[in-house]
């Protein structure tokens, strides 16, 4: 079975609980894919979690759901050493994050010390207990949702931890028909079982194809000019960091995999764009929001002619 076919039955099981949406469902394929990570960020009520929680039954392996709140330790999220009272010794305990999937939910409402055990955890896919290192299951993809900054009782996240987030994804309210089918439905979707749409070794075999997808060397530099103009405009306080570029080139390959082409195209990068750069932008403070800044810079960039 092909890429495209195994992507459409994951999408199909998420979409048969969560309505609406698909443009986020598609990004979360992409970074799963890609093996990176996704921040949703929105109002409370919007289907954060229902969209987290489905997106993982769908494509199987473990999953742990941490509700992050303010007396949070790492260790209830890492682990730790335990006392074993019948062998007489101390014994490692593995916490939540050891899933294949990993749903952060109300990431900023952690103090920074709690955020901060996350960061080896996404970028090396390992922990360190005791100066023990533990590698994480493969795949390993967390889903943090974040309330709207400035509600009561959150913690800003550092540039450091978001740009450990190859996507922030905003979930907003639906439209009126979508309101309508939810309340319509409410009662089978709350009780709807979801089954995995892959076999065991799918979900490798689609993140090996994504590496063989090709980029011209017009292609690869085309991304290099967005992110080094990003960084020049001088709205900007602070620019994406290499990370950036890296997710971009990932995520478009990602991306041509899903349209069923072994290639990636400037439309490729241009769909992910915002989603890899937004949130990684500190502007000035005169500047403008970041989604305009960067859709004039899509706009402002030459597209290379092949």
């Amino acid at each position: 079975m092909s890429e495209p076919e195994v992507l459409a039955r994951i999408s199909q099981r998420v979409t048969g609980v969560v309505v609406g949406k698909r443009d986020i469902i598609e990004k979360l394929l992409l970074a799963l894919i890609a093996g990176g990570h996704v921040l949703l960020e929105g109002p409370p009520g919007t289907g954060k979690t229902t969209i987290a929680k489905t997106f993982s039954r769908a494509i199987g392996g473990s999953f742990r759901r941490i509700q992050l709140t303010p007396d949070l330790l790492p260790a209830d999220l890492i682990g730790g050493s335990v006392y074993d009272p019948k062998g007489g010794n101390f014994r490692i305990r593995e916490g939540p994050l050891f899933a294949n999937v990993v749903m952060l939910d109300e990431l900023n409402r952690a103090t920074p010390r709690a955020q901060a055990a996350l960061l080896e955890a996404m970028q090396e896919l390992q922990v360190t207990i005791e100066g023990n290192t533990l590698h994480l299951p493969r795949p390993f993809i967390a889903i943090g949702t974040q309330l709207p900054a400035g509600s009561s009782g959150t913690y800003p996240l550092t540039e450091v931890q978001v740009d450990r987030f190859a996507m922030r994804v905003e979930t907003g309210y639906p439209t009126d028909a979508e309101e309508k089918e939810i309340i319509s439905g409410i009662d089978s979707i709350e009780s709807k079982d979801v089954t995995a749409g892959v076999r065991a070794g799918e979900l490798e075999t689609l993140m090996e194809a994504a590496r063989k997808v090709t980029a011209s060397d017009k292609l690869k530099e085309y991304v290099v000019d967005l992110v080094r103009t990003l960084r020049s405009n001088p709205g900007v306080r602070m620019g994406p960091s290499p990370r950036a570029t890296v997710w971009l080139y990932k995520l478009s390959r990602a991306r041509a995999l899903v349209e069923g082409r072994g290639y990636v195209l400037p439309d490729d990068v241009k769909a992910v764009a915002r989603e890899v750069l937004c949130h990684r932008i500190a502007l000035g403070v005169d500047a403008a929001d970041p989604g305009g800044m960067v859709d004039d810079l899509l706009r402002s960039v030459p597209v290379p002619k092949e």
